[in-house]
């Protein structure tokens, strides 16, 4: 539909005028009862509500326009709330409802507000989409939307843990009157009047099954962990917004000679290092040690989980094998914002190496991809021998370590000498899992949401464990391979079926080496064996290196060939 634009700046205003006399006109023919127009005003609004999200929803200019908002997904339910002359059921089905994808992709365009971030600091996003849900029978969803929001301090905050505190209401009601229902829920602090959804179930196993990255559950574990965390060396926390005289939310992305003040001492910001949807990574230096750049994380809200992920590493991790998994100096956490500084790594990640054949039309040497996958194998079998998955298993957080002096062929098998210099370092511990807060039989669920790392179990809504971090490795080791994603199908075997990559093998692979390993690391489901598993196939990949005395030669020249390219 043509939208003919003002005079003045705002272009979204004609939409908004042309919604508003359209919504007019529906009302006007629903509250007449005449069916003749129903139809072709309904398609006015459908039409209308659909050209401009798809006009909008990548203009920066608008994404925290609580107007943009209303009128893509919250206008027609709040009008006609307001008028209580429709009910949310008829709303739901109603033309408008499926201009913005139908019943079954309205998650999907939640998502898309979430990616662009269109009004996330808006309560009134929260509650339009948890009331969906509750609509709809997704109780425990419904709930951990709220969360979000709360956790978020979307604006008005007040009027949101209202909207929440209904809820609650309304599921207690739903409880005592079905008892039936108890078994959907998980009640805490002596049966208070908080619903805390996703925060445990059962599996047929008898097993405990929890998301660990609800909104409740993360509460939870932050009571937990309260008094342990105040007592780490280099935290510290303030009830106070963040006091500095830069505006953290007003540093961009190219930020540099800007200066933030943390506990007394000055960083010196030299540009930004990466961005995720909730924090910022910048490089600098600290006023007392020019010569050494760190990075800070910032972040909003604040996040103190990842800095007690670093005092646990710090704390189980042998010395010999912990600048693997990265280092955290320090943290502040005020009420709006945290900093954490960690070392910095100035050498790219195995993200950015994978690209650099990407671009050129080539593909990894294969030998190099069994060195970083023996690399990875012995990662994951150190991780999760102390009782930690980490989550987000992925070349984005791969830092690429080199050695400082020249590599030799002694040392490669126990990483002494140069070796101990070489490798990756693990970082971004956001969504780890410290298992050693969960009963000993704790499976997990949940969906990590990370476009092409998602496990088997979670697409099938099964219980998982190290699963998550074991198909990470399964897609970082075919992006090496391939220069793709890995996408997997079901083959017939005689126990059924197994999972195995679409993509062909190269007849002058390895192929036997590489079939064990997607092999058994996609159709693994048992968590007992998980350590065996992965030092098995370390080892087969280096029996395979001992069997040809050519190889780990030819290895260390590519990973010296790899630094001069990458590193200058």
């Amino acid at each position: 539909m043509a939208v003919l634009y003002d005079d003045n700046d705002d272009e979204l205003l004609p939409w908004l005028k042309l919604i508003k006399k359209a919504l007019d006109d529906f009302y006007l023919v629903n509250n007449n009862i005449d069916n003749e127009n129903q139809t072709e005003n309904a398609r006015k609004l459908d039409e209308l509500s659909s050209d401009c999200w798809m006009t909008f929803k990548h203009n920066a200019h608008y994404k925290d326009d609580i107007r943009f908002l209303k009128i893509c997904l919250l206008y027609v339910i709040i009008i006609l709330s307001a008028l209580r002359e429709i009910s949310l059921c008829l709303l739901l089905h109603s033309p408008i409802f499926t201009s913005l994808g139908g019943e079954k992709d309205y998650e999907k365009v939640y998502r898309e507000i979430e990616d662009n971030e269109i009004c996330i600091g808006h309560s009134s996003l929260y509650e339009w989409y948890a009331l969906f849900l509750e609509a709809q029978g997704e109780l425990k969803e419904a709930n951990v939307v709220y969360q979000i929001g709360i956790s978020r301090n979307a604006e008005p905050l007040g009027m949101l843990k209202g909207a929440q505190s209904l809820f609650i209401q309304r599921m207690q009601e739903r409880v005592n009157n079905a008892s039936c229902l108890m078994k959907e829920f998980v009640w805490v602090d002596d049966m208070k009047q908080k619903l805390h959804a996703d925060a445990g179930e059962f599996t047929e196993t008898g097993n405990c099954c929890i998301n660990p990255w609800s909104p409740a559950t993360i509460e939870d574990l932050f009571q937990k962990i309260a008094k342990k965390l105040a007592k780490y060396d280099g935290y510290r926390s303030f009830n106070k917004a963040y006091p500095g005289k830069v505006a953290l939310s007003t540093l961009p992305n190219t930020s540099r000679n800007k200066i933030i003040e943390i506990g007394g001492m000055k960083y010196h910001i030299k540009g930004c290092a990466g961005q995720g949807g909730f924090a910022k990574v910048y490089k600098g230096y600290a006023d007392i040690n020019p010569d050494e750049l760190v990075a800070l994380k910032v972040q909003k809200p604040p996040f103190p989980w990842e800095f007690y992920m670093y005092r646990q590493l710090d704390q189980r991790i042998p010395d010999q094998k912990r600048s693997n998994f990265g280092v955290a100096q320090r943290m502040q956490a005020y009420s709006d914002y945290s900093i954490l500084v960690c070392d910095y790594l100035s050498n790219g990640t195995l993200q950015d190496t994978i690209n650099s054949y990407v671009v050129t039309g080539k593909f990894m040497e294969e030998v190099l991809c069994i060195y970083y996958t023996i690399e990875m194998l012995r990662m994951l079998e150190t991780l999760h021998g102390v009782g930690i998955i980490h989550g987000d298993f992925k070349p984005d957080n791969l830092l690429v370590r080199y050695a400082r002096n020249g590599l030799t062929e002694d040392g490669f098998y126990d990483r002494s000498g140069p070796w101990s210099d070489q490798g990756l370092c693990l970082v971004d511990w956001g969504r780890a899992i410290d298992l050693h807060l969960f009963p000993h039989n704790t499976e997990f669920k949940g969906d990590c949401r990370t476009s092409g790392f998602r496990c088997v179990e979670m697409r099938e809504d099964k219980p998982w464990k190290f699963q998550v971090d074991r198909y990470g490795l399964c897609v970082i080791a075919h992006m090496m391979l391939h220069g793709s994603y890995m996408e997997i199908e079901k083959k017939a075997s005689n126990d059924g079926y197994v999972y195995q990559p679409k993509a062909s093998f190269k007849r002058y692979w390895k192929v036997d080496l590489w079939k064990n390993f997607f092999t058994k690391l996609l159709n693994n489901s048992s968590d007992e064996d998980d350590i065996s598993l992965l030092r098995n196939l370390r080892e087969s990949f280096e029996d395979y290196i001992r069997s040809e005395p050519n190889l780990l030669k030819n290895m260390r020249e590519l990973l010296t060939k790899q630094k001069a390219s990458l590193c200058g």
